[in-house]
This record gives C-alpha cells, sequence and structure tokens, in this order.
C-alpha cells in the first residue's frame, strides 16, 4: 500500500510523468504552443532589435570606411602639397646660391682685375727702374773704362786722346 500512496502523490503509474504514453499528446500540444509562443516573440521583439543593431553598426562602418577614405585622401594631398613646397623651396635655395656665387664671382673677378692693374702698373714701374738702374750702371761702366783705358795708355807711355778712347769704349759697349 505504501507503494500505492506513493504512485497516487505523483500522480499516477510511473515516476516520471515524461515517459508516461499516455500524456504524449497533451506534452506534444504544449511543446508546439510553447514553441510558437517562443518563435513570435523572437520574430517579433528580439530577431528586429538585432537585425536594427547590426543594420547601425554596418552603417557606423560604412561610414568611418568612408571618413578614412576621405582622410586618406586628404593626406595624400598634404603630402604632394608639402613635396610641392619642398621641391619650390630646393628650386628657389638653387637661384640664390647661383645668384650668390655669381655676385661673389663678379667681384672677384673685379678684385683679381684691380690687382692685375696694380701688378702691371708695378711691373711697368720695376722694369722703368731696372731700366734706369742699367743705363746708370752702363753709363758707370763707360766712365769707368774711359778712365781705365785712359790710365792705361798714360801708363804704358802713350799720350791719351779722350775722343778716340771714348770711341773705343764706345765700340766695345754696343754690342
Amino acid at each position: 500500500m505504501a507503494s500505492n500512496t506513493q504512485e497516487a502523490a505523483h500522480g499516477g503509474g510511473s515516476a516520471m510523468p515524461q515517459l508516461d504514453f499516455s500524456t504524449f499528446g497533451n506534452q506534444i500540444f504544449w511543446l508546439v504552443v510553447a514553441l510558437v509562443v517562443i518563435y513570435l516573440i523572437l520574430s517579433r521583439v528580439a530577431l528586429p532589435r538585432i537585425a536594427a543593431v547590426l543594420a547601425e553598426r554596418q552603417g557606423t562602418i560604412t561610414n568611418d570606411l568612408a571618413a578614412a577614405e576621405d582622410l586618406k585622401a586628404k593626406a595624400v594631398e598634404a603630402e604632394n602639397a608639402y613635396n610641392k613646397a619642398l621641391a619650390d623651396a630646393r628650386a628657389e635655395a638653387q637661384r640664390i646660391a647661383a645668384e650668390t656665387r655669381a655676385e661673389i664671382q663678379a667681384g672677384l673677378d673685379e678684385a683679381i682685375a684691380k690687382a692685375d692693374e696694380q701688378i702691371a702698373a708695378k711691373a711697368a714701374e720695376s722694369e722703368k727702374a731696372i731700366a734706369d738702374i742699367k743705363a746708370g750702371a752702363l753709363e758707370s761702366v763707360k766712365a769707368v773704362a774711359t778712365d781705365t783705358a785712359a790710365e792705361l795708355v798714360t801708363a804704358l807711355g802713350g799720350a791719351a786722346d779722350a775722343d778716340a778712347i771714348a770711341a773705343a769704349v764706345a765700340e766695345r759697349t754696343k754690342g
């Protein structure tokens, strides 16, 4: 009897009502009802919310990609502008350097021309001074030669003819 009271307390025959074949129809009905309710809740409430979140994320990603492309294009444009400015600055520096070199070369050429003029003037003065010294030395040599010749003629016992001695010294110093 004790086992009958336990069976009665639990609803009858077996210990597990899910395995009771007499209630399978009832169980299948409530299973179908529960699945339809879950399907309706998911399709009407949860899935549209998830789809909206996914669409919003996709829109955000698309907008971010478009913004990144715009920023990339701007960066390329800025880099091109920078390279152009750099090339212009280099060209300007080359132009300024060439002008400066030309100015320095012109100043140098002017200084060289002035120095050449001064050197030529000094050389002309030096040549004149050398010619004067040479002429003076030649005159001194002629005077010494004339005096020496006259002394030699006198020492040898002859009469010194000044015109003949001067002519002989002039003949010897000519060539």
